[in-house]
């Protein structure tokens, strides 16, 4: 029999001792399986709250590190560079994993695969139910990693540079609503400005794009150079889709329809499905925002 995988719980905090205990709780709390439960680690990231009293409630059980304030994407890095487990399992403070978390994904993980995604219940700060029905996933706590894959594609900004792995065909996505997904006032990237939390995620997907191209001489054993290629042009035609978005819901219509072409051509050189063109060429020639979509991967937790 094949050892059972080590999961290291990683619990990224700043300023949420409110729901701190939570997290950890819900890690403690795993049903057995077919892991190990290797650590759990808090990085308390400059938090000037009750973090630092709630982590002594649970000393001995967890290991906490503390240091000055780096950001949500230096903590999603350390998160792996501090971690020793064969997978990763990031958590932020605010959101809590359901108990079968961790044996529902130990089973996923065989063959090729190197990113496990599954689905998430969007609670309210109360913790009460916001939706009928689970939500699919794609945002930090919603994934699980094996480290050294991940460890290939850091310095991370964004829990979207894994989405690479699941690119590549070394992903598996589940339908099981195995994190509880908090919306509250300081949950999400700011959608009061209009275009702002679409020119972080163009931001983003366009730095991935150039990490990922930039790998092409010396590929990490998930993928070949060609494969790289065709996924970094998929984040590229992701980057030019927010940034039609961000043009329409800024009024700036012709800035949107300039975009068109460029993701027209990244979409083809991907092989992605033209649906998601379609959606953007439509926006911009409409002049109309597409519906927004709750906790889209990008929008990550800042107080």
């Amino acid at each position: 029999m094949s050892t059972p995988p080590r999961i290291s719980c990683v619990i990224l905090c700043h300023n949420y001792g409110r729901y701190l205990d939570q997290a950890i709780a819900s890690c403690l709390e795993q049903e057995p399986g077919n892991f190990t439960l290797h650590e759990i680690i808090v990085i308390d990231d400059g938090s000037s709250d009750e973090t630092q009293e709630v982590c002594l409630r649970h000393e001995g059980n967890v290991k906490v590190i503390r240091r000055s304030r780096q950001g949500f994407g230096q903590t999603l890095t350390d998160a792996f560079y501090l971690s020793t487990g064969d997978w990763v399992a990031p958590l932020d403070a605010d959101d809590w994993f359901h108990p079968s978390k961790l044996r529902t994904c130990a089973e996923a993980m065989t063959g090729k695969t190197l990113f496990i995604e599954h689905w998430e219940n969007v609670v309210d700060s109360q913790g009460d139910p916001m939706l009928k029905d689970p939500h699919p996933g794609g945002n930090t706590s919603t994934l699980v990693i094996q480290r050294d894959a991940g460890l290939s594609l850091l310095p991370a900004s964004n829990e979207i540079f894994f989405h690479s792995l699941r690119e590549a065909g070394r992903g598996v996505v589940l339908s099981d609503p195995l994190t509880f997904y908090r919306v509250h006032p300081h949950s999400m990237t700011d959608r009061s400005t209009p275009g702002l939390s679409q020119d972080y995620r163009a931001e983003v997907c366009r730095a991935l794009s150039d990490r990922l191209r930039a790998m092409y001489g010396n590929p990490p054993a998930w993928a070949t150079s060609h494969e790289l290629r065709r996924i970094s042009q998929h984040f590229r035609a992701l980057a030019s889709g927010h940034r039609v978005e961000s043009s329409v819901q800024r009024m700036k219509r012709l800035s949107a329809l300039s975009l068109i072409p460029g993701m027209f051509i990244a979409t083809l050189r991907a092989r992605d499905s033209l649906a998601p063109w379609l959606r953007s060429l439509s926006s911009a020639i409409a002049g109309r925002p597409l519906a927004p979509l709750m906790a889209e991967p990008g929008q990550q937790a800042e107080s």
